[in-house]
């Protein structure tokens, strides 16, 4: 009852790796059948289901799902314990949503006459970028898009790429739902100025029902920066959670493993060893001063080791994304030449202490001379300020 009363765009079937049980899987189609799901839109049109399971069991997916949804048969997403593929079943989720539920979008086959290059939606054509960019440069990479309804977060780590889409965390149209999920006292530690609880609630109500309104004074942006921060900081714990390695993998265990070794299923995230954080979205994008977009970074996303941070200029981004299934290399110089504005290095120790005890000692030198060399407590927060496409050496 609950499946046919949920209308869903599509259904992801699977289960099972190949040449394993394909007993449970089967039940699940039996159980989708006998739902006899109706598609969210379209009027005539069948379910689209995507079966990405066992291969064995494909004879008997088809049999039972064939006539009444439109069955759409990918690779095992999962073919053996050690091993996922996910492309297959991602892409063509990715062209089902296109033409099952972007057809019905207004005016979208009239677009579609006018490009000779598929359209893409925002998230998959960041996702996109950012997966490039860490091809491309080698390197561990964060990427975020805020936006009014929707926090989108993407990571390449080790060469693995993971994308999230927050829907329920935005900065307009869905800044009600991070302040019940963030709750009022965690965004009231990021203003800087006295605000009774009921006050801050209402301000940011008011931001729900008039959504397209900015802040008109230094105390509205500092809220709305602040409710910023508590967005990205949820959407990247859903990050986290999400991306994961694969759970249920048979590891081989040495007497020099033994106090080492991370188990199954842990996350991917490794803020040791990320070398860059790119922002996008009209609160990062936009803020007044790039101080605050870096301030915003650091405090939502708490990165470890020496960090690149940067934002999306004028929110280039999903464009580029395209543009490098066309031409990868001229998105690429777009981006770092054009695109990209870089707000700094953040140099942040790992580790906890008393805040006001010593924490490290750092020199800094610039073109050979020492311009910096002194020891610094923890929660302390120092500026050395360098010009464009100046270097230092840190140590």
């Amino acid at each position: 009852e609950r499946i046919r009363t949920l209308r869903p765009d599509m259904i992801l079937l699977s289960g099972g790796i190949d040449g394993g049980t394909v007993s449970h899987v089967v039940e699940l189609a039996e159980l989708i059948k006998a739902a006899d799901p109706r598609p969210r839109f379209g009027v005539g049109y069948s379910l689209p289901v995507i079966y990405a399971g066992n291969v064995d069991a494909r004879k008997h997916i088809i049999d039972i799902l064939k006539e009444n949804t439109s069955l759409v048969v990918v690779e095992n997403i999962r073919p053996v314990l050690e091993r996922e593929n996910l492309a297959p079943a991602r892409h063509k989720i990715h062209d089902q949503f296109m033409e099952h539920v972007m057809a019905h979008a207004p005016g979208y086959k009239k677009l579609m006459s006018w490009t000779d290059v598929p359209i893409m939606p925002t998230p998959g054509a960041v996702g996109l970028l950012i997966e490039t960019i860490g091809k491309k440069q080698d390197i561990d990479v964060l990427g975020v898009d805020i936006g009014g309804a929707t926090t989108d977060v993407f990571s390449v780590f080790s060469g693995i790429f993971n994308r999230t889409v927050s829907a329920n965390l935005g900065m307009s149209y869905s800044i009600s739902n991070v302040l019940a999920e963030a709750g009022v006292e965690n965004i009231m530690r990021w203003i800087p100025f006295k605000v009774d609880d009921s006050n801050l609630r209402n301000r940011i109500r008011n931001k729900m029902i008039r959504p397209t309104t900015i802040p008109q004074s230094l105390n509205e942006l500092k809220i709305e920066q602040a409710v910023a921060r508590e967005a990205l900081r949820l959407a990247f714990d859903q990050h986290k959670k999400m991306a994961v390695g694969l759970k249920g993998v048979q590891q081989e265990r040495t007497i020099s493993d033994a106090f080492d070794q991370t188990m199954t299923g842990e996350s991917l995230v490794n803020m040791l060893s990320l070398k860059m954080i790119v922002g996008s979205g009209g609160a990062l994008s936009h803020a007044p001063r790039r101080s605050q977009a870096a301030m915003m970074l650091i405090d939502s996303f708490l990165p470890e080791g020496i960090t690149q941070l940067a934002v999306d200029s004028i929110f280039m981004m999903p464009h580029l994304g395209v543009l490098s299934k066309v031409h990868e290399t001229a998105a690429s110089e777009v981006f770092d030449r054009d695109c990209l504005i870089r707000l700094g290095t953040c140099i942040a120790p790992r580790g906890t202490g008393k805040s006001g005890s010593k924490c490290i000692k750092i020199t800094i030198d610039k073109k050979g001379e020492e311009i910096l060399n002194r020891e610094f407590k923890f929660g302390e927060l120092f500026v050395l300020p360098l010009d464009v496409a100046e270097k230092a050496t840190v140590s």
